[in-house]
This record gives C-alpha cells, structure tokens and sequence, in this order.
C-alpha cells in the first residue's frame, strides 16, 4: 500500500500536465466547433410574472399570471385570457397551460394575461363574471405599473372561458354583474374587443343536439354553475346567457368552434352570432372544420386571433 500511493499520485500529476500542456491548445478550427452569429433581440424579450393576487374575496386570493414585453416605448394593449374547464366543476382552471400559445402575442407588442376565477363549486354564477370584470378593472387601475394602454384590452377565452369573455363583452355596464370587490364604482370593466372559443350560450338549448354528457342533469357544470338543473331554472339560464344582454355598442366580437364540437354545440355559437348581427355589432364567425371541443392551436387560427386584436386594439382612434 505505500508503494501504490506515490504511483497514484503521479499519475494524478501526468495527467494535469498534459491537459495543460501547449499540444492541448487545440484551435476552433481542429476541433470542428461550429459558430452561430446572434443578434440581439432584447426587444423580443418577456418576462413571465406569475400568481399576481388581483382580487381577495371570502378569504380566497384570487391570481392572474401576466407576459410582459421587457422594452416598448409606449404602452401596449392587453389581452385578458379565460381558460376553460366547466367553470372549474371538478377542477380549478389550469390557468399555466396556455401560456406557450400565449407567448407569441406578447413578442409582438401585447401584454397578455391569464385569468383565475372562482370555481362553481366555490359560489355560483354570477361569481365567476363578477371576478373576470375585477381582473379588468384592476389592469386598468394598474396600466402604468404594467406598461398597459387602458384603453386597449380585449378579451379571449376557451369554453367555459369562452363564455366568460362574451359575457364580459356583452354586460359592460350592467351593474348587478359588476361585482363588489371595491373597484367597482371608480373603474369600468368595459373591453374593446372579444375573442370567443366555442363559449356556451344558451344553456337551455343544448341538450337538443348529440352531447357527451347530459347538461339538463342536476350535476352537470351548467347546472352547477347556477344552482339547479337547466330545464327547471330557465331564469337563471337567462342571467348566465350573454346574448341577454347584447346592445348595439358591444365591441367587436370574433367566434371561432368546431362543427363537430360533442360537448358545446356548434350552434350555441350560430346563436350568439346571429343575436350580435341583429344588433349591428361587429362580428365574425369561424366554422373549424372536423375540430371537435378544443385543438385550436394551429398557426392558422391563432394567426386569425392576433390579425383580429391586431385590427381593434392597435388601430389608431
């Protein structure tokens, strides 16, 4: 054993002399390494600024995650987005998972930001309206602190989202779904454009179409979400339909579903976009063709969202 100990030891020592040797040295060119010329795109650049607590209600915080472009030298539009997923009856939102789809927009000049609301199983409808409008309102009392042009916010949602941003875009100014949360009386939660991903309407009208599920059922989200099955509380259908409150100074609305959606019938979406024409409001719907509920992340069509929030939120007034 201590003839080993010197001859380990030199070997420890061969070894750090070659590896410093001159004959190391070897150049770029020797070895084969390949170079790549960047350029800086600090422009590009976003910071994700996740679990901003919006709203505090009954103990429970409410959040929103926000992208941000790092550098702009004026401030920039806002797009809201509403996740879907039966007004979280089973589940919260998974309010991170579209952040990737997200992120684009915000390279190209918006502040994008995703929205928690209450669950049904939390409190009833109007409560999750009531907690959008505050994240609106509290962005736009928040507009310089973020880089945002308060007068240039639209909103998209998803399902279940999808109803929330038609409601959000057909209520403005209807006081009894403005919420209590204290802003309220000092801040509108009026938006300039909306974006709706196969939304439910009019929830008492499903059923007469192929479904997965039953929504007449005591315990689908629809009924959850008001409080009793569809068919026996058509008054609170109403309340929860957005086409109840449509007004010929509604904002621009883009819908887009999937003709053979199983769980929210296309024509839920034919609904609202004929009541919207009748009123003269500005609207554009997209039939998907052989998209069922969900899928829509093709370039194509979140391609149409941005040249949609592109023409109302950065055309000059």
């Amino acid at each position: 054993m201590i003839r080993i100990i010197p001859f380990v030891t030199g070997i420890i020592l061969l070894s750090g002399t070659i590896w410093n040797s001159p004959d190391a040295d070897l150049g770029d060119r020797e070895l084969e390494i390949k170079t790549i010329h960047s350029k800086k795109a600090e422009d590009n650049h976003v910071d994700l600024r996740p679990n901003i607590v919006y709203s505090e209600i009954g103990g429970k915080a409410l959040h929103l995650h926000l992208l941000v472009p790092k550098k702009a030298d004026k401030p920039l539009p806002l797009i809201i987005f509403i996740k879907g997923g039966g007004w979280g009856k089973d589940q919260p939102q998974k309010t991170f998972s579209f952040i990737p789809q997200l992120v684009p927009l915000a390279k190209n000049g918006y502040v994008v930001a995703s929205v928690e609301h209450r669950t049904s199983q939390e409190a009833k409808f109007p409560a999750q309206l009531q907690d959008i409008k505050a994240a609106v309102r509290y962005l736009k009392e928040n507009a310089e602190q973020f880089n945002i042009d308060p007068e240039k916010i639209g909103v998209w949602g998803s399902s279940s989202g999808g109803h929330l941003a038609a409601l959000v875009g057909t209520s403005g100014g209807v006081e009894a779904l403005e919420g209590k949360d204290g802003t309220a009386t000092r801040t509108d939660s009026r938006v300039r454009a909306v974006v709706d991903w196969y939304g439910p309407t009019d929830f008492s009208q499903m059923s007469k179409f192929p479904l997965k599920i039953d929504v007449d059922a005591s315990d689908s989200p629809e009924s959850t979400l008001i409080g009793g099955p569809v068919q026996e509380n058509l008054d609170k259908v109403k309340l929860a339909n957005p086409i109840t409150y449509i007004t010929p100074d509604d904002p621009p609305f883009l819908i887009m579903h999937g003709d053979r959606d199983r769980r929210v019938p296309f024509n839920q979406s034919v609904l609202l976009f004929h009541a919207l024409q009748k009123a003269k409001v500005e609207v554009s719907m997209y039939k998907i063709e052989g998209a069922g509920h969900g899928g829509f992340s093709q370039p194509v069509i979140l391609n149409k969202v941005q040249e949609f929030f592109d023409l109302h939120l950065r055309k000059t007034k």
